[in-house]
């Protein structure tokens, strides 16, 4: 394995962000949504246990669907609480989003310390001091202003009403606490899951990647700075609609948001949880700037989807979302398998074997 291919094998397989069954018990759950049926049939078509983007679920009593979605963002608001909290509250827009819905209502809960108390806000602020010479001191409270007005701003570009939610100040850890939940109205009949449906089907890129959101690089080793990815307002808007546009095309058969890992978990998981493989051109992803092939599989720049589609639909969905790509497409193998000008720059089983998954530490 290179480089590359460690870092999102770990991402993929290691990393709780996209292995939340290692923490969680979803048979219990499953248990549980279980007495739905019994009670309102058809009432929960995508649940907690579905390897999903956000929960799909029918009001009883009402034709319609709607989706919803939890996410924190707690830690990255202690360097960059404005920021943090907006990316944190987009991210659930987008998993809303990736579904087929429109984003509506939203409900947040923010938990700090005491207003009067001093926070380090900063690459510092995890270590209660700072030694860089570029962190801010600031209160509580005006941390606490930063990350409202973070959630407030995304969610006022998206045309996102926030109805609710929760506040504490009795919190005593470093971290401070940045939840939102989202929820939205399906535009299509059937929710849009992750899995991928068929060999064959091309995948396109919705949005633009750039060289922000590089942790997963970071983390491996493979970048010399961390660059948070940065929070996008209009364009988070302008994608939006653009995804939504295409999924009333009609043609869109999977989709999901592009969060942790960029383009590579997104694709890695669809073709995996399909029970499929995919092979992706790195050279064909719209980019913002000149970026490496290894920024553009792992980067997890904001405001984009991945959609997938029959062949013979692949233009329909192009032109009803201008800018779009087609960037590689299903395969009926095991593995994903990630290209740029003809070399080969990663290669992702969808069993890593377990000699593998001990070599990651």
């Amino acid at each position: 394995m290179n480089q590359v291919e460690k870092a999102l094998i770990h991402a993929l397989f290691v990393h709780l962000h996209h292995n939340i069954d290692k923490a969680i018990d979803f048979g219990a759950l499953k248990e549980l949504n279980s007495r739905i049926e019994q009670k309102w049939p058809g009432a929960l078509p995508v649940g907690p246990d579905a390897d999903d983007d956000a929960a799909v679920c029918r009001i009883p009593g009402d034709e319609g669907l709607i989706a919803a979605k939890m996410e924190s963002h707690c830690s990255p608001c202690v360097p960059r609480p404005y920021d943090a909290a907006a990316t944190g509250a987009g991210g659930a827009m987008r998993d809303v989003v990736a579904m087929g819905a429109r984003p509506i209502f939203l409900l947040d809960f923010v938990g700090t310390r005491p207003l009067d108390q001093e926070v380090i806000v900063g690459p510092c602020g995890f270590n209660g001091r700072c030694s860089c010479g570029g962190c801010t001191v600031m209160t509580s409270k005006e941390r606490l202003d930063l990350m409202v007005k973070g959630i407030k701003d995304m969610a006022e570009a998206l045309e996102v009403f926030i109805v609710g939610g929760g506040f504490s100040t009795s919190f005593s850890d470093i971290v401070p606490a940045v939840v939102v939940a989202v929820i939205g109205k399906m535009v299509v009949d059937q929710p849009l899951t992750k899995p991928a449906k068929a060999p064959g089907d091309k995948i396109i890129l919705i949005g633009r990647t750039g060289r922000d959101g590089n942790d997963t690089l970071y983390r491996a080793g493979l970048a010399e700075e961390m660059r948070p990815a940065v929070a996008l307002f209009e364009e988070e808007r302008s994608v939006m609609e653009k995804a939504l546009s295409a999924f009333r095309t009609g043609f869109v058969r999977a989709c999901s948001d592009m969060g942790a890992a960029g383009v590579g978990a997104a694709v890695c998981e669809s073709a995996r949880y399909g029970g499929f493989g995919a092979r992706v051109d790195l050279g064909a992803v719209p980019c913002k700037e000149e970026i490496t092939p290894e920024e553009a599989l792992i980067c997890e720049t904001q405001a984009r989807y991945i959609v997938q589609t029959p062949p013979e639909h692949a233009e329909d969905v192009l032109r009803a979302a201008p800018d779009a790509a087609v960037i590689g497409e299903i395969t009926d193998d095991d593995r994903e398998i990630f290209e740029y000008n003809g070399r080969r720059v990663a290669e992702i089983p969808n069993a890593p074997t377990p000699e593998m998954l001990e070599s990651l530490g």
